[in-house]
């Protein structure tokens, strides 16, 4: 079982940042594959990046690509997405799945997610 907690979330202006974090709760990230997905208002919930438990390896969504930034902190133990140049459009509620399997990751059918966490831009 793994257990995925969000932070981070909150209120900025378009064109600022925030970053999001995600932690595994009593175990490491190893041997999974880990991502940010989000749901905007009235929509479905979609992709937004993956990495893989090294660290090596990241996939955005062309929506986010050049102004989302994700990273794996072995350390700290968890998974950050640094959301820059903000928009109206990324409000959503963010959350972060896991995955052992990266095909299931990316379709969103992990068998981990956190909570969310709500991020709100204003223009």
């Amino acid at each position: 079982q793994v257990q995925l907690v969000e932070s981070g979330g909150g209120l900025v202006q378009a064109g600022g940042s925030l970053r999001l974090s995600c932690t595994a709760a009593g175990r490491t990230f190893s041997g999974l594959h880990i991502g940010w997905f989000r749901q905007r208002p009235g929509e479905e919930r979609e992709f937004v990046a993956h990495i893989t438990w090294s660290g090596d390896y990241t996939f955005y969504a062309d929506s986010v690509k050049g102004r989302f930034v994700i990273s794996l902190d072995n350390v700290k133990n968890t998974v950050d997405l640094e959301m820059n140049s903000l928009k109206p459009e990324d409000t959503a509620i963010y959350s972060c799945a896991a995955d052992r399997s990266s095909v299931l990751l990316r379709r969103g059918e992990s068998d981990y997610w956190g909570q969310g966490t709500h991020v709100i831009v204003s223009s």
